[in-house]
């Protein structure tokens, strides 16, 4: 009698595009028949006998492996005997030179308040674009010097400090900061504007630097003799200002120095892709140098954003002196504060509350104009990918695989991010969790990385047992979708959105496996594509080696053929099937099920109400996508292999037009440009987010050379 496939309860997605939750009592069941038949391992490899949920300990084997990272990371940065670069620094967070308005003017509204030794009254200076900075002007009755202050977004009304200032005779110019308040649903202002930026490559840093380099440009530029300072956020950004922009005479930064090693906990919008590698605040101080540079340890707010809000949890958090100081030694600095940094003895006399009538306006204009701008760069952005491009010489196959490979290489390395660890021996373990009269079930687990955390794959291997001697079979392996388990992919039939695909295909004669990928456990597994930016990588850093080893692995079998191995991924699967087959030579071909679209559009439109902009989806966000790999430039890297597209004209992952628009783009380059139309494909089909198995298996069967049982 065959082992009985226990039928699992109900599935339900949280919404479109979100995957499959599989309940505790479905797992269970599973973990009965495991001890039933631990005894029973794949031939050619050893008992696997790990107990407990294996996708929770992958989440946990991947944090401690990128964890190791940041900290072996630290060590080679501060061992360098070079100076860091300026221009590196540019190049991670988007600053450029070219963009900002040439030789703009200082517009001094009326006097709002008459304090003893100074006015104050609202001020724009044109920037970028049609971006402008803008804030509150105090002048003195005899300027002695300039000083841009750039208060913390929620102490702007109280920045006793720049008041002290200026009764001293500084001109002060307090330009607003994007703040943490919450314009469109519970996504801070911060973040909802970081995303965007970050997906179409430059940072909400950025825009505020060039707005502090607007200003010194309106005051003269390199003979103005500007100072600029600030407390907590603006701490950050008077930092990276006095870095980035030399003209900058002396800076004062309170409340935001310190060891920045858990910038990957500190909310979204510090977020800057491959930062580590290069840069701690230390670093980043050195390249203020010989310019007077002040750290004051005054604590900054406690900042948390908790869970639950739609956007990344996070944390800043105040250090302490000793961290402050230490961070501070690095750098060659001392402590100091405001005396140091004004160079006079200045009392601390008191001062009242800055005039707040007019911010409420300048907040509003300074998110809108950066949205627009934003907006803008999305319009421009598929003219930036064609220049991209235009090195790949499509006038023959030949040509083009010879000129696909720098764009595949500046792929694995700026967009996914490349470790250099070898892949170490696979050390197969295996268990036989289910029998039918057709298939047998085996759990796999096999090493990835080596060292003190190592990294390893796991998953489910189905194989047909009417395989014979010698005979070799192609694979397809079935990518599951956002909180999803291979389990998810191997149950009843009609079982909705996935269909049993991997069940399904091992009946019509395939052998599939099912991997465990590492979107599952929402805010844990979210953590750790914050810690993989941190060191210029992505959770795909992770998985295509994986699915290297698997691949690998899987062609060892002398009951695979190894020229066969096809992808096929749905949602978060079909994400997957658009950046692991590009860099994983073994897979012969790929289907990307319910997730192809205007993927650049996708992540950074704020006018479109599918767009993840909108979502708990905070890790989503790929930095420079916009100039360099949508889904068209990412299927090139596929080609000239088969690709193909399964779309439900239901599915709320995108309208149609979208994904006909950029799959037209794919359309044209293997029908028009190679002459290989055969080997691409979309199936349209009246249905929702779901596997609908009908010319996708067509698909597989005509392009793995396997016959329709």
């Amino acid at each position: 009698m065959p082992t009985i496939i226990p039928t699992p309860p109900k599935k339900i997605l949280s919404r479109p595009g979100a995957g499959i939750k599989i309940s505790s009592s479905f797992l269970l069941s599973f973990a009965l028949t495991f001890c039933i038949s631990a005894a029973e391992p794949l031939a050619g490899t050893t008992p696997l006998n790990w107990e407990g949920d294996i996708a929770s300990r992958l989440i946990d084997t991947a944090d401690a492996f990128l964890l190791d990272k940041i900290e072996e990371a630290t060590e080679t940065r501060r061992k360098k005997t070079t100076a860091p670069r300026r221009e590196v620094l540019k190049t991670l967070i988007g600053f450029r030179d070219d963009i900002r308005v040439q030789d703009p003017k200082i517009w001094k509204g009326d006097i709002i308040q008459n304090n003893e030794n100074y006015t104050v009254r609202p001020f724009r200076v044109a920037s970028f674009g049609n971006v402008a900075v803008e804030g509150l002007l105090l002048e003195p009755g005899e300027i002695k010097s300039t000083t841009i202050y750039l208060p913390d977004p929620e102490s702007y009304a109280t920045c006793t400090r720049a008041q002290v200032l200026a009764a001293h005779g500084h001109r002060v110019f307090i330009p607003v900061l994007i703040d943490r308040a919450t314009r469109h649903r519970k996504i801070t202002n911060r973040e909802f504007l970081y995303r965007v930026g970050f997906e179409l490559g430059w940072h909400l840093i950025a825009c505020e630097v060039q707005k502090v380099s607007s200003i010194i440009d309106a005051c003269g530029g390199k003979d103005a003799q500007v100072a600029v300072c600030g407390d907590g956020e603006g701490g950050l950004i008077s930092l990276y200002a006095a870095a980035i922009d030399e003209r900058v005479s002396r800076a004062w930064v309170i409340g935001h120095f310190g060891p920045r090693e858990r910038v990957w906990n500190e909310p979204a919008y510090r977020n800057i892709f491959g930062l580590l590698n290069f840069f701690g605040d230390a670093e980043i101080a050195r390249l203020v140098a010989p310019r007077p540079l002040i750290i004051d340890p005054t604590p900054a707010p406690d900042i948390l954003l908790p869970p639950g809000t739609g956007g990344k949890p996070g944390r800043i958090n105040a250090f302490t002196r000793e961290q402050v100081s230490a961070e501070a030694t690095l750098a060659g600095l001392k402590l100091g504060g405001i005396n140091d940094f004004a160079q006079e003895e200045i009392d601390a006399r008191g001062s009242k509350p800055l005039p707040t009538g007019e911010l409420t306006g300048m907040l509003k204009r300074a998110f809108e104009e950066i949205d627009r701008h934003n907006q803008e760069l999305l319009a421009k952005s598929a003219s930036a990918r064609r220049q991209f491009f235009s090195e790949l010489d499509n006038s023959t196959i030949e040509k083009f695989q010879a000129t696909i490979e720098p764009y595949r290489n500046r792929f694995a390395v700026d967009v996914i991010g490349r470790f250099d660890d070898k892949i170490i021996a696979a050390n197969p373990r295996s268990r036989l969790i289910q029998e039918t009269e057709e298939l047998r079930y085996y759990e796999i687990v096999l090493d990835v990385f080596g060292g003190k955390s190592g990294l390893f794959t796991y998953g489910i291997l189905v194989v047909p047992k009417d395989i014979k001697d010698g005979e070799k079979r192609p694979v397809v392996v079935c990518q599951h979708g956002l909180e999803g388990r291979p389990q998810s992919t191997i149950g009843q039939k009609d079982h909705h959105y996935y269909k049993a695909f991997t069940t399904t295909l091992a009946q019509r004669g395939f052998v599939t496996f099912a991997p465990q990928n590492l979107y599952i456990f929402g805010d844990r597994f979210r953590s750790l594509q914050f810690k993989a930016n941190a060191i210029g990588k992505t959770l795909f850093s992770l998985m295509v080696p994986q699915h290297q080893q698997l691949t690998d692995w899987l062609s060892s079998l002398n009951f695979v053929d190894p020229d066969r191995i096809g992808f096929y991924g749905l949602s978060y699967g079909g994400k997957s099937a658009m950046r692991i087959p590009p860099l994983v030579s073994n897979y012969c071909l790929s289907i990307c099920s319910a997730d192809f679209n205007e993927w650049v559009w996708k992540n950074a439109s704020t006018h479109s109400n599918y767009s993840y902009v909108w979502t708990g989806e905070y890790e989503i966000f790929e930095w420079n996508l916009g100039s360099t790999f949508n889904y068209a430039e990412m299927a090139a890297l596929i080609a000239p292999r088969p690709f193909m597209v399964e779309r439900g004209h239901f599915d709320g992952v995108a309208p149609d037009e979208t994904v006909a628009h950029e799959y037209a783009k794919v359309r044209h380059l293997y029908s028009a440009k190679l002459g290989i139309g055969e080997r691409t494909e979309i199936e349209w089909f009246v249905g929702p987010h779901t596997i609908n198995s009908r010319k996708t298996f067509d698909f597989l069967h005509s392009h793995l050379n396997w016959p329709v049982k």
